[in-house]
């Protein structure tokens, strides 16, 4: 299986040592930059190329896409017609230009496709959703999905220049959509009944810093999703409200704690022991390639990518109702 990533910043170059540390050796990298390009090739050892024309006469079967978010149609649309599964990186885009003709090229074309979603990989998150499926405090009534973090101490120095910082395709909500994927992966189709945001002057930004969204879903379950990368310290959390119970799951408590229906602690969950972050990324990348290779869809195919990008389009438009 030859392997192409496409955009070698953070995330390229993590997902090429991952695959790396994953037994794949045929890799292939795209950077614009040839500086980038010269450092993947030195401290990675992988073959890369500043012109998108090269990695096609190598004929690559699958392509991760990993450049800024405003490229991601248009490289995935690229690596469609030649015939690859696509891994994109989220969100799926900053609108939905080009988007309805990525999603008839992959299936008209049979393609296996997933969209980041490191977070449905954390061990975590993973009992959580079992707990809710399973119907470990009755029915989902209610949730409080959040994440919080510093975009300068997250993006480096350079974050102002970064695509982060782009009224058009930057800001809070489609840099942490993760929250809103948990949101439709725990609870199902939802539409936005209220959203909120807020600039970020504080860390010199036009874009929205800091969003609030209400979100009703189909199933009768009703969540509210705090986004923002303004506030100092970093906090990762949800609340679900069932019918005979509540779910707690905070980052840096590493468990799920369950209360039962009497309010009190009725169990916790451990994070397993030894787990670290890069985990949920080799196991993202483990899950793709083994669906490509047996031909069956993935966690998060791009049409799934694509109602959180709805959703996130949908709140970028401030409203109450």
């Amino acid at each position: 299986m030859r392997i192409a990533v496409l955009g070698c910043g953070s995330i390229g170059r993590r997902h090429l040592e991952n695959l790396r540390t994953l037994g794949h050796v045929d890799l292939l990298a795209f950077d614009p930059a040839s500086l980038t390009c010269e450092k993947v090739s030195k401290e990675l050892g992988v073959s890369s190329y500043t012109q998108l024309k090269d990695i096609w006469s190598l004929k690559p079967n699958v392509v991760l896409v990993t450049a800024p978010t405003n490229l991601h149609v248009e490289l995935a649309l690229a690596a469609s017609r030649h015939g690859c599964h696509l891994f994109i990186e989220k969100p799926l885009s900053h609108s939905l230009i080009g988007v309805g003709e990525l999603c008839a090229e992959v299936e008209l074309r049979n393609l296996t496709s997933m969209v980041g979603c490191n977070m449905r990989f954390h061990p975590c998150q993973v009992m959580v959703k079992k707990l809710i499926d399973n119907g470990a405090v009755g029915e989902a009534v209610a949730a409080r999905i959040q994440t919080g973090s510093y975009l300068p101490r997250w993006r480096g120095s350079e974050y102002l220049q970064s695509y982060s910082a782009s009224p058009e395709f930057g800001g809070a909500i489609l840099d942490c959509i993760h929250e809103i994927d948990l949101a439709l992966w725990y609870f199902g189709p939802a539409i936005v009944v209220g959203s909120v945001l807020l600039p970020a002057p504080t860390i010199g930004l036009e874009t929205e810093g800091l969003a609030e969204i209400l979100l009703q879903h189909r199933s009768g379950t009703l969540s509210s999703v705090h986004l923002n990368f303004v506030q100092r310290d970093y906090r990762r959390c949800c609340q679900i409200i069932g019918s005979e119970g509540t779910v707690y799951w905070d980052f840096e408590k590493h468990q799920v704690d369950v209360y039962g229906g009497d309010g009190k602690l009725d169990r916790v969950l451990q994070e397993p022991a030894g787990w670290q972050t890069n985990q949920m990324y080799l196991n993202e990348i483990a899950h793709f390639l083994e669906c490509v290779d047996k031909k069956r869809a993935t966690i998060n195919p791009i049409s799934s990518g694509l109602a959180a990008l709805n959703i996130a389009l949908a709140a970028r438009q401030p409203h109450q109702q």
